[in-house]
């Protein structure tokens, strides 16, 4: 009987959907992407400033000979700007242009049940900044701020990237 029912445990497990996301830090904070929209992870790397950008765009910096532009995710969501050795930047699609992601560090890919994610609750999906939060995902004793890399920016922002 419990070797039927360890069978049918694996068979649930399998038909499970998983999510696989990078995960990194920004303050005490533990956030998530879609694995799919990473290109690479890279450590922080010298800043050209481009003058009259947004406040949360760092700059630009050339990878293998492509100028993208950096955006401060500390920035961006009203946090106090930092850097330490462990600062990364994620390289991101968003919307078929490539765009690099300041944050504190990376943890680790995790793989994550669908089913472990609840959305995002409604007191916070109302502020402007939630309409990137696709959910929250919970992991043992920890809760994973899952980012929608598509919602990230407006329309407005996004049309500025695409001077870069």
């Amino acid at each position: 009987m419990n070797e039927v029912n360890n069978k049918e445990q694996t068979a649930g497990q399998r038909d499970s959907e998983i999510v696989q996301l990078v995960s990194f830090t920004l303050g005490e904070e533990e956030y998530g992407i879609d694995i799919l929209k990473v290109q690479e992870i890279n450590r922080m790397m010298e800043i050209t400033h481009v003058p009259n950008s947004a406040y949360f765009v760092e700059g630009v910096v050339n990878l293998r000979g492509k100028v993208i532009p950096v955006l401060d995710l500390r920035k961006r969501f009203g946090l106090e700007p930092k850097n330490t050795k462990e600062t990364r930047i994620i390289v991101v699609d968003i919307e078929g242009k490539t765009v690099g992601l300041i944050v504190d560090s990376v943890s680790e890919v995790l793989r994550l049940p669908k089913e472990t994610i609840d959305p995002t609750p409604p007191m916070i999906s109302t502020s402007i900044d939630a309409q990137c939060i696709k959910g929250v995902g919970k992991l043992e004793d920890r809760l994973i701020i899952i980012i929608d890399i598509e919602k990230f920016m407006t329309e407005e922002e996004k049309s500025m990237l695409s001077n870069f």
